[in-house]
């Protein structure tokens, strides 16, 4: 069993930015692919970011390519989503989840656990 929190959501105007932070328990955190997905008020869950295990290869959604970065510290069992240049279509629940496969996957399916999503609304 993993344990996911998200930490780091609120309210920022637009052209802000926001770190969201991801504790994991377990103590094979190095050998999961994260990843970083997010939900706005009457959509579907979508893809944002995700990192592949270990040496850290990133994959991002078109829509937030250049604006957000996704990074691991795996010695404190944790990933980030650096989000900068927001805009009120970013406004959404995040969640992070946890692929025991390690690859950083798009899509939601190929991911065996998630957090419970932190809020992120930006104000134009």
């Amino acid at each position: 069993q993993v344990q996911l929190v998200e930490f780091g959501g609120g309210l920022v105007q637009a052209g802000g930015s926001l770190r969201l932070s991801c504790s994991a328990s377990g103590r094979t955190f190095s050998s999961y692919g994260m990843g970083w997905f997010r939900q706005g008020a009457g959509k579907a869950r979508e893809f944002v970011a995700a990192i592949r295990r270990s040496e850290g290869t990133t994959n991002y959604a078109d829509s937030v390519k250049g604006r957000f970065t996704i990074s691991r510290d795996n010695a404190k069992n944790t990933v980030y989503l650096q989000m900068n240049s927001l805009k009120p279509d970013d406004t959404a629940v995040y969640y992070c989840a946890a692929d025991l496969g390690g690859g950083a996957n798009s899509f939601s399916n190929a991911y065996d656990y998630w957090g419970q999503g932190t809020q992120v609304t930006v104000s134009s």
